[in-house]
């Protein structure tokens, strides 16, 4: 069992940055694929980023490309998600997720954290 906690969300103007922390506990993460969804009101979560078990693979959706970048620290059972340049329509609830081998699906992921707020304004 994973337990998987958000942190580093809030409220930012457009053009900040934000860096996220997901902390896991339960079991190492470097059993794992890990990623980041993120949610907006009254859409579907969708796939941000991934990482893959060792961190020698990366995979962004195409909207974040260039501004956000994953890494991961296996040593402190953390991933981070970098977020350079937001823009208002980054705004959503980001949740981290962690599965056995990277995938952009969000069927592919077994654990969950509750998520954290990111508010991006104009």
């Amino acid at each position: 069992q994973v337990q998987l906690v958000e942190s580093g969300g809030g409220l930012v103007q457009a053009g900040d940055s934000l860096r996220l922390s997901c902390a896991a506990s339960g079991r190492t993460l470097s059993s794992y694929a890990m990623s980041w969804f993120r949610q907006a009101p009254g859409k579907e979560r969708e796939f941000v980023a991934g990482i893959n078990w060792r961190g020698s693979i990366r995979y962004y959706a195409d909207f974040v490309k260039g501004r956000f970048t994953i890494s991961r620290d296996n040593a402190k059972n953390t991933i981070f998600l970098q977020m350079n340049s937001l823009k208002p329509e980054d705004t959503a609830v980001y949740y981290c997720a962690a599965a056995p081998s990277l995938s952009g699906l969000r069927g592919d992921y077994g654990y969950w954290g509750q998520g954290t707020q990111v508010t991006v304004s104009s």
